[in-house]
């Protein structure tokens, strides 16, 4: 009896080791003529093949990774591994899947590999004909949903997985990056397509709806979905609803990555919940690795061990932080912990969706005595602010008092001011630095005190700036600032036809309470 276990566990073992797998992954950045170069398809295709190489069970061996190749390659390639996939089949007892995977352009006939193009009927040929057990092809261009449309179906709960790695059915599917009509979108904040940047974040763990520690097909292509949706809602294109085609037998889920199951030698990292969370290699100009948005249910992703920048996305705020991560660790992401980005610096780094941010100001200012007193005057002043990403524009309105007096005559002036600026703002945490040029005009009003006779005297002057300032955030968009600014007035003491303009230079500083929007 004894023996008789020992051998059925072998067979079981042997089992399990027969089934392999078979990918080709493909990515173009250029199409024919009339197609605009794209920037992301091939990193695209280079994030798909490490994931299905790291946490996929995909052996280098079995995996082709195209870039930049024509299509009389795809094809030859694709016939090659066919071949490779009937050998692999001759074992007795062997099972086999094969992806296939592709970024670039296309329209509904053919895929635009460079100057060549790659009819989708033969493509659909090529991988209807092989023998694998299981077929999958994910494509990511334009249009791709004209392989899906020819059937439909609808997404159900997956069967409990199988305890061994091995295929519960046989048949093909088919997942595309939008629909028959649909183009296909990149997206520079994620440095890649908005499809396949959920698709790669899915397997890396996010997709694992049930927590079971695997990604199947139908958590990852659910997450896609909604993530693609999400992120393509306000784009310019508008959105783009991925497709999908199922058309096998068998039962359980068809997982296409473990993420648990490789724990040892990669890091985990968990986020907390309602922040959108992004994780670049390196640091912030670094590759982008994976996403966690702020509604999905699983929190955690797989990640090789090394350097990482991790940005979270609040209601207001960004979240910053640098990680260093060992292999076979677990860490659970701290907002707390992490740098805060606020509004205007938020914008200014590039990060914000529409690029532009609104700020309200108030605050006391005071400024050294021109020739028509002979005391500073004090007051206070509103102002708004519209931040670009490199420079802002600042209107600014105020008024103050001062005095004059002599042997003969006391008068109180008031002065009315209104200016614009241009600023140019330098982050260096946890301060903002900014330095800016503009001009205005100031309404002066006197009145007089004196034993003689004098009417009030109103006059106006022109004067141009230059300013610099410093301001310190401090959560919820809000900020505490100060500026120093030199101004030239030019002044006319005189209503007599005579009177000539006197150019004066003042020092003015203000402190400035703001709020951004």
């Amino acid at each position: 009896m004894l023996l008789a276990l020992i051998a059925l566990a072998l067979l079981a073992q042997q089992a399990h080791a027969d089934v392999q797998r078979f990918a080709i992954v493909v990515g173009n950045n250029e199409g024919d003529g009339s197609d605009a170069a794209l920037r992301y398809a091939e990193s695209d295709a280079m994030r798909v093949y490490e994931v299905l190489r790291d946490l996929g069970s995909f052996v280098p061996a079995n995996m082709l990774l195209l870039k930049g190749e024509d299509a009389r390659t795809l094809e030859d390639t694709i016939i090659a591994v066919n071949e490779r996939v009937r050998l692999a089949l001759s074992q007795p007892g062997s099972q086999v899947m094969l992806l296939v995977y592709y970024s670039g352009h296309a329209d509904a006939d053919a895929l635009h590999l460079g100057r060549t193009r790659l009819p989708t009927r033969r493509l659909s040929q090529l991988i209807n004909g092989s023998a694998a057990t299981f077929r999958l092809m994910v494509l990511d261009a334009c249009r791709s949903g004209t392989l899906t449309r020819s059937k439909g179906g609808h997404i159900v709960e997956p069967s409990p997985l199988l305890t061994e790695d091995a295929l519960p059915g046989s048949g093909l599917a088919v997942l595309a990056a939008s629909a028959a009509h649909e183009d296909a979108q990149e997206s520079e904040d994620f440095r890649g397509s908005f499809f396949t940047h959920a698709f790669v974040s899915g397997l890396m763990g996010a997709a694992d709806q049930d927590g079971d520690g695997a990604v199947s097909l139908s958590e990852v292509y659910q997450y896609a979905y909604g993530a693609t949706l999400r992120s393509t809602s306000g784009t310019l294109s508008g959105t783009q609803h991925p497709t999908f085609r199922f058309d096998f037998e068998g039962q359980g889920a068809v997982v296409l990555t473990r993420p648990e199951s490789f724990a040892s030698s990669r890091v985990v990292l968990h986020f907390p919940n309602g922040i959108d969370f992004l994780v670049l290699r390196e640091g912030a100009d670094g590759p982008v690795v994976g996403e966690v948005g702020p509604y999905d249910r699983r929190r955690s992703l797989s990640l090789r061990p090394g350097r990482y920048f991790v940005r979270g996305r609040g209601t207001d705020v960004i979240f910053e932080g640098r990680f260093e991560l060992r292999a076979g660790t677990t860490l659970q992401v701290d907002p707390s912990r992490m740098d805060r980005v606020e509004y205007a610096r938020l914008v200014r780094k590039g990060a914000e969706r529409d690029g532009l941010v609104h700020t309200l100001a108030i605050g006391p200012w005071l400024r050294t005595a021109l020739s028509n007193a002979d005391s500073a005057c004090i007051g206070g002043f509103v102002g708004y602010a519209a931040e670009l990403e490199h420079f802002g524009v600042r209107a600014r309105a105020g008024a103050c008092t001062s005095q004059f007096s002599n042997q003969r005559v006391e008068a109180t002036v008031n002065e009315y001011d209104f200016e614009l600026r241009l600023a140019r703002t330098w982050d260096i945490a946890p301060l903002a630095l900014d330095a800016g040029l503009g001009g205005g005009a100031a309404l002066f009003t006197q009145r007089f005190e004196t034993r003689g006779s004098a009417a009030p005297r109103t006059s106006l002057s022109p004067y141009i700036l230059l300013g610099v300032g410093a301001s310190l955030a401090f959560g919820a968009g809000y900020a505490l600032g100060v500026d120093v600014s030199g101004e030239t007035h030019l002044l006319r003491m005189e209503p007599d036809q005579g009177s000539r303009g006197v150019g004066e230079l003042v020092l003015r500083a203000s402190t400035a309470f703001t709020k951004a929007f």
